[in-house]
């Protein structure tokens, strides 16, 4: 079993950077394929990003070149760099994971974090 713990959101103007973070605890980190999705206010919740236990990852297209996603599986964390921020960026960020990757990518993994505000705004 594993406990997701997301942190690292908050307010931000636009064109600035957050990274979160996401600790998991509980089981062997390494075996799991990770991924961060969003939730804004009146839409579906979205796949932002994901990374495979051997580092492969997708982005949506909306945030390529802007963000990246990566994991340290000594810390046992995954991270969300975010650059360049937009206001449309604003939303609910949730840490996802599961031992299978086209799992995490389709949203039907096993864990998922609480959850971090993240908000673009001037």
């Amino acid at each position: 079993q594993v406990q997701l713990v997301e942190s690292g959101g908050g307010l931000v103007q636009p064109g600035g950077s957050l990274r979160l973070s996401c600790a998991a605890s509980g089981s062997i980190f390494s075996i799991y394929a990770m991924g961060w999705y969003r939730q804004a206010p009146g839409k579906w919740r979205e796949l932002v990003a994901a990374i495979a236990r051997d580092g492969s990852t997708n982005y949506v297209d909306s945030v390529k070149g802007r963000f990246t996603i990566s994991r340290d599986n000594a810390k046992n964390t995954v991270y969300l760099q975010m650059d360049s921020l937009k206001p449309e960026d604003t939303a609910v960020y949730y840490c996802h994971a599961d031992r299978n990757y086209l799992n995490v990518i389709n949203g039907r993994g096993n864990y998922w974090g609480q959850g971090t505000q993240v908000t673009v705004s001037s």
